[in-house]
């Protein structure tokens, strides 16, 4: 389970001031759901990822991931998560096995334990074909296939996606939400931030808007639809966008007026 209660984090910018990224955000997700983050570019979705995988620190805020505090326990939530995005690194003279073993034997699996686990991963993902293929002469969609491998290959109980499909073809992004629901339905416990409306449609069980570093409201599809009143889910999305806007230019002009 991963468990987020009044993120906030805050860049210092010498020109501009404090720049806020993240505005107090807080939100569950649990095992066997696959909880989605919509947001445009810079909403705050990678840095809230980033916070959650413990490679940027919060400003304030507790974050809990499988029960470890990202803070005191980094090392414990790094074990139990596993992190893809559209832009892991792919070695180019390494084979797909020899990439997935190389992270298994990072994660200290015992070799007989971590081969095994290799072949089962290798045919749930249709990779076998690929198997001693370097990493320079893979196509994009394989080159993913590898990134999800070794972010699975330790079994962890909550797996986290960063725009995972930018840059993949209709079939091997369809191929990959087909993956990730597997994944779900095995128990994970799955963060699936994207800006593509129609994934989380798809796959997602919740689904968080987030904007400008806020959560503007959270639930299942069903759930925002019936609350808004408001059965096209792109409409939605773009009214609570609008909202926020103009309720931020609100508040900006109240303080443009109190400092004159």
């Amino acid at each position: 389970m991963v468990e987020v209660e009044n993120l906030r984090k805050v860049y210092s910018d010498l020109a501009k001031g404090e720049f806020v990224a993240l505005a107090g955000v807080s939100f569950r997700a649990m095992p066997g759901e696959i909880y989605g983050m919509l947001g445009p570019n810079g909403a705050g979705k990678t840095t809230a990822l980033r916070i959650l995988s413990t490679v940027l620190r919060p400003s304030s805020g507790t974050v809990r991931v499988n029960g470890f505090d990202v803070m005191t326990h980094p090392a414990e939530v790094r074990r139990s998560i596993g992190f893809v995005s559209n832009n892991t690194a792919i070695y180019d003279r390494m084979s797909a096995w020899e990439m997935v073993e190389y992270f298994g034997r990072l994660y200290d699996i015992p070799e007989d334990r971590l081969h095994a686990r290799m072949e089962t991963i290798f045919e749930q993902l249709q990779m076998k074909d690929i198997r001693d293929i370097p990493g320079a002469k893979m196509s994009t969609g394989n080159k993913q296939k590898v990134s999800i491998a070794r972010a699975i290959v330790h079994d962890p109980p909550v797996l986290i996606f960063d725009e995972a499909s930018v840059g993949l073809d209709v079939m091997v992004a369809r191929t990959l939400l087909k993956i990730i629901a597997g994944l779900r339905d095995e128990g994970k416990c799955i963060i699936f931030s994207t800006h593509i409306m129609r994934e989380v449609e798809r796959i997602c069980d919740r689904v968080a808007i987030l904007y400008r570093g806020c959560i503007l409201d959270e639930g299942s599809l069903p759930e925002l639809s019936e609350k808004h009143k408001q059965t096209d889910f792109e409409e939605l999305f773009f009214d609570l966008l609008s909202e926020h806007d103009r309720r931020h230019a609100i508040q900006s002009s109240k303080m443009e007026e109190t400092k004159t």
